[in-house]
């Protein structure tokens, strides 16, 4: 399932890779007679797809996963993230976090992922050294945080982690202010002007809850969306993530806009944070991708559950079973991605000349039988645990199920170092 323009299937067929790169996607026996390979993989009663592209997450907190639960928002962030973030995060943290959670996505079939978080430049050594594609966000907010004491320094900081990965092939950065409500007008406008200059994206939670949009007209007497177009964000570089308070003419603003969407829905039922209104948006022209956020507000970071619940809660909203078909869930959760991160010449579908960021997954277990419909089955019926493969720009990553870049019991031995002290303290 090449993910292509075509929503094309192909049976039987083979991918050559060179180099990191696909050269060829063409039928098992003209495979055989037009290319010698130096490595053969079979993989029968398995489909390829792209790797998935995690949209929007905040890696590092996957050591906070399950720490507080069913609570709103507001709640959830004041009294407890934000505190055990204060007194946690460090360099240390934000290593052993990124490393927890790159090995989960690539588990679960991800080679890229867009992050939000503290200590960017750590992430994106980290994912480096693992050998998946990121996106680290240059963080901003207005208020100090162990990473940065004002907006001067978030930027001078963000800038230099920039700088650190411009000639890297894996990791790219995109400005991460925080949401509307953490981040003032100046740093914003700043913002604008360096993403026009820089050419990266602009990463951002927006409209997210009721509340953000009635804080946001108490404070400045707009809506957050209308405030961020006035300053000039609402442009193709900007990725606004979650969007579940929209009305009708913010939509057709924002398809005018060529701006792109990230859907989070499972973060947004765990939240009650409402419901993106994805249907109206695609039908509007808006290039909508899907993440999974974070590990902390999830609990998981697992694209193949995110792809399943946006499809049925596209048609429960909509009303309308023919909403969102499963080859557009797989879209979002890979070309829209791609699309979205300003990446899509490099990854988000199995082309000739794209890297070979490539995911197999079993469809021959009990659960998956009888195939009719192989999209329909990898988006309603298949789990992560059926990722058998992974490979990034041609290095495999994942081999039947075995991490090749990371020690998975090193990984577990720090995470429960880091629940021992946190819940000491949390209690």
């Amino acid at each position: 399932m090449p993910v292509d323009a075509g929503s094309n299937i192909f049976e039987y067929h083979a991918v050559a890779i060179k180099g990191g790169r696909i050269v060829g996607i063409l039928p098992s026996p003209e495979a055989q007679q037009q290319f010698v390979a130096e490595t053969e993989h079979r993989l029968p009663d398995h489909v390829l797809i792209p790797g998935l592209i995690n949209s929007h997450t905040h890696t590092s907190m996957s050591l906070l996963r399950g720490l507080a639960d069913d609570m709103p928002l507001m709640a959830w962030l004041n009294q407890h993230i934000w505190p055990a973030e204060a007194r946690w995060v460090s360099e240390e943290f934000v290593a052993d976090g990124t490393r927890l959670a790159i090995a989960e996505m690539l588990r679960s079939g991800v080679t890229c992922f867009n992050d939000m978080y503290f200590f960017p430049d750590i992430a994106g050594h980290v994912s480096a050294a693992a050998g998946i594609r990121a996106v680290v966000g240059l963080i901003l907010l207005d208020f100090p945080s162990a990473w940065a004491g004002d907006a001067k320094e978030y930027l001078q900081r963000g800038l230099a982690v920039h700088d650190q990965f411009r000639h890297s092939s894996l990791v790219k950065t995109a400005f991460a202010p925080h949401a509307p409500y953490s981040v003032s007008d100046a740093p914003l406008e700043q913002i604008r002007i360096l993403s026009d200059e820089l050419e990266i994206p602009v990463h951002m939670h927006v409209h997210e809850t009721s509340d953000e949009i009635k804080q946001n007209l108490a404070q400045y007497g707009t809506r957050p969306l209308q405030r961020l177009e006035a300053l000039g964000l609402v442009s193709p570089s900007l990725m606004a993530v979650h969007m579940t308070q929209l009305d009708e003419d913010e939509i057709k603003t924002f398809a005018d806009s060529g701006a792109h969407v990230v859907h989070c829905p499972e973060s947004n039922l765990k939240l009650a944070s409402g419901f993106c209104p994805v249907t109206r948006l695609m039908q509007a022209g808006v290039n909508v991708a899907l993440g999974t956020d974070g590990a902390a507000s999830n609990n998981d970071l697992n694209m193949f559950s995110e792809m399943r619940s946006a499809a049925l809660l596209a048609k429960g909203v909509a009303k309308d079973a023919t909403a969102l078909p499963a080859y557009d869930a797989l879209r979002m959760a890979t070309a829209n991605g791609a699309r979205a991160l300003g990446i899509q010449n490099e990854t988000g579908s199995l082309e000739i000349g794209k890297a070979a960021d490539i995911c197999a997954v079993y469809l021959g277990g009990l659960e998956t039988q009888p195939v009719y419909h192989p999209v329909s089955q990898l988006v309603y019926a298949t789990g992560r645990d059926k990722v058998s493969d992974v490979w990034v720009a041609g290095r495999q990553l994942l081999r039947a199920g075995q991490l090749t870049t990371l020690d998975s019991r090193e990984i577990i031995s720090r995470a429960e170092e880091w629940r021992s002290r946190i819940a000491q303290h949390d209690h």
